[in-house]
């Protein structure tokens, strides 16, 4: 995290007095203290091409790890009857794990059945989801949230808007580097109207959870080069 150092301190300053409090204290919130800066700790500031930012961490404390996106709930990906159980019940990872298989023309988008996907020679695919997450920072990938701690549904907002002048605050200091803003569903598309982003490059798309995710040509275009299933 010694990268980011100075541009984090920078901007958690810019977050309100109160909320700091709130924060220090370490408790009645997840992921932790110790974790809800886990995405920087492992992506060097310099490496970040992009960055996919969700909405806030899984309402879970085991699925949020400090990471957007990575259910950390979620063992293995594969199983011998195609996905997982715990994928099957992710949906958001399961369309997108179903997307990436398609952009690599390994699964056909008209049958992206648990049958299907047994046929898929796995010899040389990840099958944890700390290996995604690792292959999403191989690219470039800062996994961010908009707000990065969670206490329940109905504060959802709150969090998020006290996080707003940090994550600013953040892309203001990214701006020589212009890594491009990945944006999932209507929340994420509403940084464009809460945030300065004009001068940065966005990929717009639905959430994950939408079943046409997985055959969305733009989320082929920028995913599939990635490689992020691959070993």
């Amino acid at each position: 995290m010694e990268s980011w150092q100075t541009l984090l301190e920078q901007a958690y300053s810019e977050m309100e007095l109160g909320y700091r409090s709130f924060l220090a204290q370490d408790q009645g919130y997840f992921p932790d203290k110790e974790n809800y800066f886990n995405a920087f700790k492992t992506l060097p500031k310099d490496k970040v091409k992009y960055i996919l930012f969700g909405q806030d961490p899984y309402p879970r404390p085991e699925s949020a790890g400090g990471y957007a996106f990575i259910d950390t709930h979620v063992k293995t990906l594969f199983s011998a009857t195609g996905l997982s159980k715990e994928v099957n019940r992710a949906t958001s990872l399961r369309n997108f794990i179903k997307m990436a298989l398609v952009a690599s023309e390994e699964l056909n988008k008209a049958d992206t059945s648990q049958e299907a996907l047994t046929r898929i020679d796995r010899s040389q695919k990840i099958n944890t989801i700390e290996a995604l997450r690792i292959n999403f920072e191989k690219n470039g990938v800062l996994l961010l949230n908009t707000a990065l701690v969670f206490t329940d549904k109905k504060s959802s907002t709150k969090h998020i808007k006290a996080w707003r002048p940090f994550i600013q605050k953040l892309l203001e200091g990214l701006e020589q580097q212009a890594p491009k803003l990945i944006l999932f569903g209507t929340h994420a598309k509403a940084l464009k109207q809460q945030l300065s982003l004009e001068k940065f490059e966005t990929i717009e798309l639905e959430h994950p959870y939408n079943h046409t995710f997985i055959s969305n040509p733009e989320a082929h275009q920028l995913f599939g080069p990635m490689k992020l299933l691959e070993k």
